[in-house]
């Protein structure tokens, strides 16, 4: 599961509702391999921090964005703790997640999560980096979501635009649902303004949520 594609939706959907926002740059967690780092240069956001928590797929987020110098890649996954955790792989790693599995099994049987990887953990408010140079977060890390925003509450007073997927049934074991991330960060003065359900409606999507300052 991934977020591909909304970016265009999410500014165009800014746009259309007239709100004032200029993203100064972007914290992208569960970067993968960089897919949308050409979108984001599409748009103007220039200033950018990606998380990648498996090595291999590093290796070719690095390559994707070459030499620029505006682009800050750093190989560790985000939670609510510091140390090590260990990872469900399965071969895209576009599905992979420090949680279990669970309807993920049923809805996607033909992907099969056969590893798991020790990867290192920090919390995101741990992490040195300019935070006046990011208002937007893009995050899809497969159920995790709400535990990386909990080791990241500092850094989300900074924060005035959030994508995040959001999920409706437990795709994975102990992740938290749509009503369990409006609830959370409408306690930090977010607001769900849109949503993108996939294409049956009834399990995941992805959450639109904007800081009510600016709505």
């Amino acid at each position: 599961m991934e977020i591909l594609g909304q970016l265009p939706n999410l500014m165009a959907h800014i746009r259309n509702q007239g709100i004032n926002l200029q993203i100064k740059g972007c914290i992208h967690i569960g970067a993968h391999v960089g897919q949308e780092y050409q979108l984001y240069k599409q748009f103007d956001i220039s200033n950018l921090l990606f998380y990648e928590a498996l090595p291999d797929n590093f290796e070719r987020l690095k390559k994707t964005i070459g030499t620029d110098f505006l682009v800050d890649a750093r190989n560790i996954a985000l939670g609510n703790t510091n140390g090590t955790v260990e990872m469900h792989l399965e071969d895209r790693g576009l599905s992979s997640s420090v949680l279990k599995p669970k309807h993920h099994l049923e809805q996607y049987p033909q992907i099969k999560f056969e590893k798991t990887e020790t990867v290192k953990i920090t919390k995101l408010d741990d992490e040195e980096f300019d935070r006046e140079k990011y208002n937007f977060i893009n995050i899809d890390v497969q159920g995790y979501e709400l535990e990386v925003f909990k080791g990241a509450e500092e850094t989300l007073k900074h924060v005035d635009l959030v994508l995040t997927e959001i999920n409706k049934k437990e795709m994975y074991e102990g992740c938290a649902l749509v009503d369990d991330m409006d609830q959370y960060l409408f306690e930090r003065d977010f607001q769900r303004i849109a949503t993108y359900w996939q294409q049956d409606g009834e399990t995941w999507g992805d959450g639109l949520y904007l800081k009510v300052n600016n709505a």
